[in-house]
């Protein structure tokens, strides 16, 4: 997930360095291209550990019922809760992903290109804007607010 959310990044400082409209259309078609393939390279995996955090959970308040809300449960329970947060965290990443591209047309929209290109210019943010590119999850795309809920 952090390659493809720097593969964003890269998006953009190559659009703030060139201010080409053209060769960003082009560059945010391959990015777009990427999130997407390999968003369904792991959509398995990544839907089968958010399985494991849902099943995790109930386990954990079961360990503490049974065992007792004690200093000594602590070393018991704690695999249980890393591996939580570390679930939790991967989805908060993959999220991150698609909260930047929301981003992108706004940041080319603020820019300043060439006199006389107005309408380039428009014509990619609201391509950029339409593509709705992302992480998705099985045709769902996950953001910050998905994630949370």
């Amino acid at each position: 997930c952090r390659v493809l959310s720097i593969m964003v990044d890269l998006y953009c400082c190559e659009l703030l360095e060139h201010m080409d409209t053209s060769e960003a259309a082009q560059d945010w078609n391959v990015l777009q291209a990427v999130l997407r393939k390999a968003s369904a390279a792991i959509e398995l995996t990544f839907l089968t550990l958010l399985c494991v955090g849902a099943f995790a959970v109930p386990t954990v308040v079961l360990d503490l019922v049974v065992i007792g809300r004690s200093l000594e449960s602590v070393p018991l329970v704690l695999p249980s809760m890393l591996i939580l947060s570390g679930i939790f965290r991967m989805m908060l990443l993959a999220a991150a992903i698609s909260d930047k591209c929301i981003r992108v047309p706004a940041l080319i929209n603020s820019l300043s290109f060439r006199p006389g290109r107005e309408m380039e210019h428009r014509q990619l943010v609201d391509y950029v804007a339409s593509s709705a590119a992302g992480f998705y999850v099985f045709d769902i795309r996950l953001t910050t607010g998905n994630a949370l809920r």
